[in-house]
C-alpha cells in the first residue's frame, strides 16, 4: 500500500469512528488498524453516500435513487468507492438544483469545464449506458450530460489508472481466454480475423477511432494504444459517435475527475500518462479535459453551495 492510500484509509477509519459509533451495525468488519478501508454491510450500503444535511426528504430519495442497486459497482460499499464519491458530490449538486454553479469552472488547461453543454436537471444522469459502440453488453458512463453538446464524465478516487483494457488481463482460467486473450499489441493473434480481440466480438471502437484520433486501424501497433487508455478513449467515442454514420469531434468531450492527492494521476504515472497520451492523439485535443475533486469542492465553497455538505466531505475525505 502506498503512503497516499494508507493516509486515505486512516482518514476513512477516523470518519467511520466519529460518525458510526455503533460500528457493528453498519460495517462488515470493524478494524480501525487495518490496511483495508471501512466497508458497509449490504443492508447499510447506501450510507456510503453523504446526503446533504439540508436536503428535503424528496431530495434525499432522488439522490439515493440516482444510481440504482443494479448499477452499483462491486465495491460500492467501500469508503474508497469512487462511485459513492461521485454520487455524493455530483448527485447532491443535481438534486439540489445547484449543478449550474459549476458552469463557470475551467479545467486544468483553462478550458470551460462543460464546454457548450446545457446544464439542467433534465439532461444529467449517472451510470448512463451507451449503446452506439457495438458492445455486446453496454457498459456505462459514471456521469453524463446529454443534449446537442454532450459530456461523458469519468470519476476516479484512489484508483491506480484510468481504466485499462480487460483483454490483456484475462486469466487462463477464464472461459473466454482461448479466443479473447490479447498480448497487449494491436495485431492479429490466436487465429482471430481482426487485430483487436474486441473487434472480433463486434465492438466497433476501431471503426471510429481513426475518425477521432490519429491512431491507424490498418496497421499493427505495439503496444496497443487502447491497452492503458481504454476508458478515456471509450468515453471520447461515447460523445463523438451519434450513430453508425454520424461521428463528430465537435459535439462534446470527455471529462476526467480525479483526486489531486493521488500520485497515479501525475504526468509521470499511469493515470497521468494515459490522459496525456490520449489527449495528444486526439485530432481535437479539447475533446478530453480534467479537473480534481478538490477544485470542484473549493468552487462550491467559494460560491456558498451546499456548505454543510462540503464540511462533511472534508471530515470523510480529508480535503
Amino acid at each position: 500500500m502506498s503512503v497516499y492510500e494508507s493516509r486515505v484509509v486512516q482518514q476513512l477509519w477516523k470518519y467511520a469512528e466519529d460518525r458510526f459509533p455503533s460500528s457493528q451495525n453498519f460495517f462488515d468488519k470493524w478494524d480501525p488498524n487495518s490496511a483495508r478501508p471501512p466497508v458497509f454491510r449490504k443492508d447499510n450500503i447506501g450510507k456510503n453516500v453523504i446526503v446533504n444535511p439540508d436536503a428535503t426528504p424528496d431530495e434525499e430519495e432522488q439522490l439515493l435513487n440516482l444510481i440504482p442497486d443494479r448499477a452499483r459497482h462491486r465495491w460500492f460499499g467501500s469508503m474508497k468507492s469512487s462511485q459513492a464519491l461521485a454520487q455524493t458530490i455530483l448527485g447532491n449538486l443535481w438534486v439540489s438544483g445547484s449543478f449550474k454553479c459549476l458552469a463557470g469552472l475551467r479545467d486544468d488547461d483553462g478550458l470551460p469545464l462543460f464546454g457548450d453543454a446545457g446544464i439542467d436537471s433534465a439532461n444529467f444522469s449517472m451510470e448512463h449506458e451507451i449503446e452506439s459502440l457495438g458492445e455486446p453488453r453496454a457498459t456505462s458512463l459514471d456521469a453524463f450530460i446529454d443534449g446537442k453538446y454532450r459530456v461523458a464524465i469519468e470519476c476516479k478516487f484512489t484508483e491506480r489508472d484510468v481504466g485499462t483494457c480487460s483483454r490483456p488481463r484475462l486469466k487462463e482460467t477464464a472461459a473466454n481466454y482461448k479466443h479473447d486473450f490479447c498480448n497487449g499489441t494491436y495485431s492479429v493473434q490466436r487465429g482471430r480475423k481482426s487485430r483487436c480481440s474486441l473487434t472480433d466480438r463486434g465492438v466497433r471502437y476501431w471503426e471510429y477511432i481513426p475518425q477521432v484520433l490519429t491512431w491507424k486501424s490498418t496497421e499493427d501497433l505495439a503496444p496497443c494504444p487502447l491497452r492503458d487508455n481504454y476508458q478515456l478513449v471509450r468515453n471520447v467515442l461515447a460523445v463523438a459517435v451519434r450513430s453508425e454514420v454520424k461521428v463528430s469531434s465537435d459535439g462534446g468531450h470527455a471529462l476526467l475527475i480525479y483526486d489531486s492527492e493521488n500520485p497515479a494521476f501525475r504526468p509521470d504515472n499511469p493515470g497521468g500518462q494515459a490522459y496525456l497520451e490520449t489527449k495528444r492523439a486526439l485530432r481535437k485535443p479539447e475533446m478530453l479535459r480534467k479537473i480534481s475533486w478538490q477544485r470542484i469542492v473549493c468552487h462550491m465553497r467559494k460560491h456558498g453551495m451546499l456548505c454543510r455538505l462540503t464540511d462533511e466531505l472534508a471530515l470523510k475525505y480529508g480535503s
